[in-house]
């Protein structure tokens, strides 16, 4: 059953006859009734009984006829649904984040786009790469910043993307608090404060193991300001990008000898979003 042909049966019951009814709605008589035997056909029943001066509904047309109207209330609702979320008076868009972003102030983006689209509901995520990565691939996340030692992951699309320097963060009283640049060697099983299944905790292993070096965690934590608590309190060292460093007011230090920095990622599942919403904010991301 075709939906065009609901919309014929009702046409019919509105306006009395085939004749009337084909006028209203701009067709043919003949292709109108057509149209209403092919959904008797398709139901099984007659729905008009059709003389020579009138027509009226059968049983089986009476029964039909709420159902009919209620199919065609809800085709006109869910055009209007869909109007309204292209129309972007309506919507949702879900973005996650890396805790350590500071490339852009995020919260503060999605509040200016909030106030231009304040039907749109927006779902914010935090978590760790792989985590985010996996929700943008599995479309629960319209987009997402990233962190990545290199290319983006080939199931992802980047929208923009950002270069980090990664520095080592001591404190104060530690033997290197006072220097400014310090060679990977002389970190060499230093007690470190890990960032717990992030990006930075699989770079430090990997650099330390591509040096020869051992690495040292002593204590991890999965959220920054805890990390930074405890470095501050002298149980061990970490690395994080020099933006977060400096806000932290502890001593950091650039590494040299080897490459600590990251790339940041905005990055989405398809090259162009099909969602509205996420379109609008990614033009507003990116604009």
């Amino acid at each position: 059953m075709e939906f065009r042909q609901v919309e014929h049966f009702l046409a019919v019951v509105r306006s009395g006859s085939f004749t009337a009814a084909a006028r209203e709605i701009h067709i043919v008589q003949s292709a109108l009734s057509a149209s209403v035997r092919k959904l008797e056909t398709e139901l099984g029943a007659p729905l008009f009984e059709r003389t020579t001066r009138r027509v009226a509904l059968t049983e089986a047309g009476r029964a039909l006829l709420p159902v009919a109207h209620r199919l065609v209330s809800d085709v006109v609702a869910a055009r209007g649904e869909v109007s309204a979320v292209v129309g972007l008076s309506q919507g949702r868009v879900s973005i996650g984040m890396i805790q350590t972003l500071t490339v852009v102030d995020l919260p503060r983006e999605l509040g200016v786009f909030q106030s231009r689209y304040p039907g749109i509901r927006i779902h914010v995520r935090d978590g760790t790469v792989p985590d985010l990565s996996a929700a943008v691939a599995d479309g629960e996340l319209d987009l997402a910043y990233l962190a990545a030692d290199g290319p983006l992951s080939g199931e992802l699309t980047s929208f923009a993307q950002w270069t980090q320097r990664i520095v080592l963060v001591t404190y104060p009283g530690h033997r290197l608090a006072h220097r400014r640049r310090v060679r990977l060697a002389e970190i060499d099983d230093e007690p470190f404060a890990d960032f717990s299944g992030s990006f930075m905790q699989a770079m430090v292993r990997r650099r330390f193991a591509e040096a020869g070096l051992r690495h040292n965690p002593v204590c991890e934590a999965t959220h920054v300001p805890l990390l930074m608590e405890l470095v501050a309190a002298g149980l061990g060292v970490t690395i994080v990008p020099q933006s977060v460093a400096e806000r932290t007011g502890l001593p950091f230090a650039r590494i040299e000898g080897t490459d600590f920095s990251r790339r940041i990622y905005l990055a989405g599942r398809l090259p162009e979003p099909t969602n509205p919403a996420a379109w609008a904010l990614l033009d507003h991301l990116t604009g």
